[in-house]
């Protein structure tokens, strides 16, 4: 459990979370400008683009599942992660340039351009339905397990906690809230990521003690095509066209490039992306690595593998540190959640509302953004119980 230390960093965090958005959400444009709500009035610089790239896309259960499954089969899973640093400088040569230059806000608005409206229709349609079904509701789901877990706060009201404080910022403060609460919430997350690991390779006895008793096997990147788990097939094969999906044309990770002020930053911005997403491997997956080695020996006991984080966490740093940590596992989880409530937001104003009521002023479609991102943390809200249910 927490010490009254750990709170006190947990606190300074939230205070200075919100101090950020509060301070981004007083400018004019951000409240008066589609563009300025929307797409942080398209004047981000490459560091903020890379860093709310990497940070949207690690979520707190990101990081349990990607420590679980190094202590329950070792490092393989990281080629994900290797292998979206890649797809990263795709989206930078490759579609940004389209992106940008056709000044776009939403990628259903991209598809229509393309092909034709009910392309557009399509798309909107199914991404703030599979948004509101996954996205959101399982980053709540985990913020909930996250409270419990670690801070011994009721998986509800840590739900609740979460959301409200994410979705209050959002809600006014709108892309450049998002973007900045970003850039801040990546460097608390490497460094309470990267405090896990440095304190579970002291425990271990270093990393070459951690790679001689885990074994050859653990620390294998390329495992056969008979390998249950991550295939070399599916690796090079399968898993690319899923990333080029998410990282190229999912409107939760585009958005951000969107927002850059010019081709150049949003390209510089997608490369600061590619080499932060080599990172996880070193912070994310290697301490569930040494979590299986401290179980192996009996001196950590692992209820099952995706409690590998939060047991190191529990057991083998000091205070403060621990405090740093949970606010990094929240740094994730707010990350998360906030872009995805801006870009469900924007898909529900620029493509639904914008559509059927294309002469509307400007102001009145960055309510709309505003209603539709309230909206969107009652459903998922709403959604949590089903997912109980149905695991």
């Amino acid at each position: 459990m927490l010490t009254l230390v750990d709170w006190l960093v947990v606190l300074t965090y939230f205070v200075v979370v919100f101090l950020v958005a509060f301070g981004v959400s007083r400018r004019r444009e951000t409240r008066e400008s589609a563009a300025g709500y929307f797409l942080g009035n398209r004047n981000a610089g490459w560091f903020i683009v890379g860093a709310s790239l990497f940070a949207s896309n690690i979520g707190s259960e990101h990081l349990v599942g990607l420590a679980g499954t190094g202590a329950a089969s070792g490092v393989a899973v990281a080629q994900f992660e290797i292998l979206a640093s890649l797809i990263l400088l795709l989206l930078g040569w490759f579609f940004v340039p389209f992106y940008l230059r056709s000044g776009v806000y939403t990628m259903p608005e991209f598809l229509e351009r393309r092909y034709s409206p009910a392309a557009r229709w399509y798309l909107a349609v199914i991404s703030i339905v599979g948004y509101v079904l996954t996205k959101i509701s399982v980053t709540i789901f985990a913020g909930g397990i996250v409270f419990e877990a670690l801070m011994g706060i009721d998986f509800w009201t840590g739900a609740v906690i979460v959301v409200v404080a994410t979705g209050v910022y959002t809600v006014f403060g709108g892309m450049r809230a998002v973007l900045y609460t970003d850039m801040m919430q990546m460097f608390v997350m490497l460094a309470g990521a990267g405090l896990v690991t440095w304190f579970g390779l002291q425990a271990v006895g270093g990393w070459d003690v951690m790679a001689r008793e885990a074994g050859a096997d653990f620390l294998d990147l390329w495992k056969p095509a008979t390998d249950p788990n991550f295939p070399w097939t599916g690796i090079l094969l399968g898993a690319p066209i899923l990333g080029v999906w998410y990282w190229c044309t999912d409107q939760f990770i585009v958005q951000r490039v969107l927002s850059a002020r010019n081709v150049q930053e949003a390209r510089r911005g997608a490369i600061f992306a590619g080499f932060l997403k080599l990172l996880p491997m070193f912070i994310f997956v290697i301490p569930g690595v040494i979590a299986y080695v401290l179980a192996a020996r009996g001196e950590l006991v692992l209820s099952s593998p995706d409690a590998a984080l939060p047991t190191l966490v529990s057991t083998l740093l000091p205070e403060g540190v621990r405090g740093l940590v949970v606010a990094g596992l929240l740094a994730a989880l707010m990350s998360s959640l906030s872009s995805v409530f801006n870009s469900c937001s924007t898909l529900v104003t620029w493509d639904v509302y914008r559509k059927l009521k294309p002469q509307a002023p400007e102001r009145e479609l960055v309510v709309v953004g505003q209603v539709a991102t309230l909206v969107m943390v009652g459903f998922g809200l709403a959604w949590i119980p089903m997912m109980k249910l149905i695991s």
